[in-house]
């Protein structure tokens, strides 16, 4: 059995923080994988790093550049007190796998790029850094996203039909043609967690904001209306997409109530349209969304299927998770991102190995 033991961080473009899970991932003699959680936690920014993160697209290169290394040093510090935290030994941990904090994701034009310094972890932290793991399938003319599929097909196959992760964007996995498809749905939390914000709150609690608002039947035609929705996969969202395409929509509504009901209706329906689409019996729901009860029931009032939401444990951490197996991979020599949902020339080993010394 081939056993391995990483750290995985995952910094989403909703900026709920870093989280942070050290994991064991198992490879039996049939090929089959499995793993444990032995630790996990979720870091908040503070707040002159979250005001930075929020506008890092507006940030000069010089700025840009400072803020890698920033990150990266804000990354190392909390691995090293969440080592000592959980009396992890370091010598164990055969490497942290880090997908970074995404500022530009355009693969149509060939880049994509994440933040927080590879190198700088694994020098302060004193072990093996894999990241930047978009970079390769984009090269290989693919989007570079999503990479969570490969999990959901090797960990958790066996939970459900589909595979929805509810975070700064929705998107969705599944197996069809006997290939993982995958991709982006639509934005989420990022616009929730804006107008939520103008409301005096960091995120929609609950969705209590959003309930008591009223749908803008115009705002919702014009969203739905978007030409995105209307290209078929492989396909991926970007941070820039939203400031062009999404926001200059929602920001003409007067009511920041009216508007959360608004988006949550268009998220809840453009996943239903998706899983409708291709005959999808059940949904396995992960990320911040899946604890907005709201935007849960009005996906379950949509779908006609079923709607799953596993232990807080993975709705919180899967990513991370996700992230310290496609190290895992890595470090086995296997693929770890997949050209049927990237639409890349073929499958690849992505991410780059920093090394301590």
């Amino acid at each position: 059995m081939n056993s391995y033991n990483l750290i995985g961080l995952m910094s989403g473009t909703s900026l709920d923080g870093l989280d942070i899970v050290f994991a064991t991932y198992s490879r039996n003699a049939e090929n089959d994988w499995s793993y444990a959680i032995k630790a996990a936690t979720t870091i908040p920014y503070p707040s002159e790093l979250f005001d930075d993160l929020k506008d890092v697209t507006k940030k000069s290169t010089v700025e840009l550049l400072t803020l890698d290394k920033t990150v990266g040093s804000f990354y190392a510090k909390n691995i090293n007190k969440f080592i000592i935290e959980h009396q992890l030994d370091s010598v164990t941990i055969d490497a942290i796998a880090s997908h970074g904090h995404t500022v530009f994701h355009q693969p149509q034009h060939g880049f994509t790029y994440q933040i927080g310094c590879g190198e700088t972890i694994s020098y302060h932290t004193g072990i093996k850094v894999i990241n930047d793991f978009r970079q390769k399938d984009v090269v290989a003319g693919g989007q570079g996203a999503p990479l969570v599929p490969i999990g959901d097909q090797l960990l958790f196959n066996s939970s459900a039909e589909a595979f929805l992760n509810i975070g700064g964007f929705a998107n969705v996995s599944f197996m069809s043609n006997k290939k993982n498809t995958a991709y982006d749905i639509c934005p989420a939390n990022l616009p929730l967690n804006h107008f939520a914000r103008l409301l005096g709150k960091p995120y929609d609690f609950e969705g209590k904001f959003a309930r008591n608002g009223v749908i803008d039947t115009n705002l919702l035609e014009q969203l739905n209306s978007l030409s995105y929705y209307k290209t078929n996969a492989p396909k991926s969202l970007g941070i820039e997409w939203i400031h062009k395409k999404f926001m200059p929509l929602v920001n003409q509504s007067a009511s920041a109530h009216n508007t959360l009901r608004t988006i949550t209706e268009h998220i809840a329906l453009q996943i239903t349209i998706e899983l409708h689409k291709f005959s999808l019996a059940s949904v396995f729901i992960t990320g911040g969304g899946a604890k907005n009860d709201f935007l849960i029931e009005r996906i379950q009032h949509h779908f006609k299927g079923k709607v799953i939401i596993p232990s807080d444990e993975v709705v919180d951490f899967k990513e991370a998770l996700i992230f310290g197996f496609l190290g895992a991979l890595y470090l086995h020599g296997s693929a770890n991102i997949l050209s049927s949902v990237t639409g890349a020339e073929r499958d690849t080993v992505g991410g780059v190995l920093h090394l301590p010394n």
